[in-house]
């Protein structure tokens, strides 16, 4: 909960909606860089000097600038932690505009996995790990502790929001905030999975199948781990216009963990062809396939060789 705030405006008067500043005030004293949000949510607008970037932009973006402009210009770019500068006469006109609190989470060392919809919050409690939560008008936001590159439509109705990108503040949460985990890390990688027409360029001469003779250290029955892996082969083949890649990651991760106890070997790399093949074969480059399935098998606490 925002502390009570008695922060006055730089001009001597009090701040039309004190709430809106001294929550940013204290986010910034939790090492939360901070913005103003205008109508629609969004930053402030250049001003005249840095309209269309005439002045390089800011030396933090991703094509640093030497902009040293003391308003809230350049949206993420301009959070700040620093009190000086949010309480600046510079600021000023900014925060009596402003409908809300807006911050850079990859500043913070932070990644939001916005959820924009149920469908997205489903995917996310059965593929990701629990964290830190906040409810949003349409989902949810996921919080995890570690930055990365931010990803708009990193999957339907998921963004990914860290470095170079700011969201809105919607309050604290609930629930204890997780290290960033693979599964959202994978993420980062633009999946291309338009269906397949005729054959797939991919480096399998023949498709390469799981049996007892790779796993001749695994504790469970063939039947046992057949089974499971053609359920998870038809998950990842019906994804045939996106979602492959990552349905990819998740059944690998999952077919892995059942192994975690086995004194090994138990096969999994020819599990992980298994997989990879199927990805391949509803359009996922193969690259990808590979990548995705690797941090898949690894993500797996206590996998078996």
């Amino acid at each position: 909960m925002t502390p009570a705030c008695n922060t006055r405006r730089p001009d001597g008067g009090n701040h039309p909606d004190r709430s809106t500043l001294c929550t940013a005030l204290a986010l910034a004293a939790a090492g939360v860089p901070v913005l103003p949000l205008r109508g629609g949510k969004v930053p402030f607008g250049n001003c005249r000097s840095c309209t269309k970037n005439v002045c390089g932009g800011r030396p933090n973006m991703k094509n640093a600038g030497p902009c040293q402009c003391p308003a809230p210009c350049h949206a993420w770019a301009a959070a700040t932690t620093d009190p000086q500068v949010i309480t600046s006469p510079a600021w000023a006109p900014a925060w009596r505009e402003a409908v809300c609190v807006g911050y850079h989470p990859g500043g913070a060392g932070l990644t939001v996995v916005d959820l924009d919809n149920a469908a997205a919050v489903a995917w996310a409690r059965e593929a990701l790990p629990a964290t830190r939560t906040v409810p949003t008008a349409r989902g949810e936001h996921w919080i995890y502790r570690g930055a990365m590159t931010s990803h708009n439509a990193a999957r339907p109705g998921v963004d990914v929001k860290s470095c170079m990108s700011y969201t809105r503040w919607l309050g604290h949460g609930s629930g204890a905030m997780t290290a960033l985990p693979t599964a959202v890390r994978a993420l980062a990688v633009k999946e291309e999975t338009t269906p397949a027409r005729g054959g797939v360029a991919s480096s399998f001469p023949t498709r390469t199948t799981w049996d007892r003779a790779v796993a001749t250290g695994c504790r469970h029955t063939e039947r046992y781990v057949r089974t499971g892996l053609e359920r998870g082969l038809a998950k990842v083949c019906s994804r045939t216009e996106s979602g492959a890649g990552s349905q990819a990651f998740g059944v690998a991760r999952f077919l892995a963990a059942q192994h975690a106890d086995c004194p090994g070997p138990c096969g999994l790399e020819a599990i992980g062809e298994e997989i990879v093949a199927a990805a391949v074969s509803v359009g996922v480059p193969e690259a990808y396939a590979r990548r995705a399935v690797a941090n898949g098998l690894e993500a797996a606490s206590g996998r078996a060789a």
